[in-house]
């Protein structure tokens, strides 16, 4: 039996056109059956409407995120914008419990954290910190890597399509937007098969250490098939809720130049160096 669950709409409808149909009515544009709204689908054909959700959400070239959550006890807040392209882009503005902000900009698997300008003496002036995922695999799944990865919308549908177990909660207003409201809620061993396999065994680390057994997954569609908001609860680990807004409006990231560039790989080679000199 298929784990996808679908409301008494489905059940309602079908036995409607059975009645209408038995009855003789006369066809007729006024007497034919009522065509189900975007909404009514969502919610009656939750895995077709999911897949429609993803190809929106991949035509899509960009979106404004704002993330706000708890991590390590610690609240945390993100406001921003993704280019949606291949690679994934995404220009944040993190800030943290005491009101500090940091630009942190994302470039497929490489990160550049602007520097505060305080702290420049030790980079030579340098204004950004560039950290490669690729080069730094047990980083992968930490800290706000996880949170880059965890806003992008097309990652939250696929996941909702990768997991059985999602049902329906209903119709809910986001934003002053009608959507439809998804959930899940998965073991994390579950969870771990979709996660990109780079990253599964940090990001498992990390769940196994906090404590983290399940994770309940959230996402809200509305009537164009596009995310407007996605929630995430890690258990002790933390939770986010991210809205989306402004869909398809013009967003640049660009690498930061060299010139003002540190790389942390470089800077960890300088200090074991220095360590083994010792």
């Amino acid at each position: 039996m298929s784990l996808w669950k679908r409301p008494a709409l489905t059940a309602v409808a079908a036995l409607t056109a059975f009645a209408v149909s038995a009855c003789g009515v006369t066809s007729g544009a006024s007497d034919e059956p009522k065509q189900p709204t975007v909404l009514e689908m969502l919610a009656s054909d939750l895995k077709g409407s999911l897949l429609k959700t993803a190809e929106a959400t991949d035509k899509t070239g960009s979106v404004t995120v704002t993330m706000t959550g708890t991590m390590g006890g610690e609240k945390i807040s993100m406001q921003g914008a993704l280019d949606l392209g291949d690679p994934l882009k995404a220009e944040m503005t993190m800030t943290d419990p005491k009101g500090d902000k940091t630009t942190v900009r994302m470039i497929g698997a490489v990160i550049f954290a602007e520097i505060p300008a305080e702290n420049r003496t030790g980079t030579g002036g340098k204004r950004w910190m560039k950290m490669d995922l690729t080069g730094l695999s047990g980083m992968a799944g930490t800290g706000f890597t996880k949170q880059f990865e965890d806003v992008d919308p097309i990652k939250q549908v696929k996941t909702l399509l990768a997991l059985d177990g999602t049902t329906v909660v209903g119709q809910e207003t986001v934003n002053g937007v009608p959507t439809v409201h998804y959930t899940v809620t998965t073991p994390v061993a579950t969870y771990l098969k979709q996660i990109d396999a780079m990253r599964r065994d940090a990001t498992e680390r990390t769940l196994a250490t906090q404590g983290v057994k399940e994770l309940k997954i959230d996402l809200w569609v509305d009537e164009q098939y596009r995310p407007r908001r996605a929630g995430l609860v890690m258990g002790a680990m933390g939770d986010m809720v991210v809205d989306y807004t402004d869909y398809g409006k013009a967003v640049t990231v660009e690498t930061p130049p060299p010139a003002e560039t540190t790389d942390f790989a470089e800077m960890l080679k300088g200090l074991q160096g220095l360590n083994t000199a010792n």
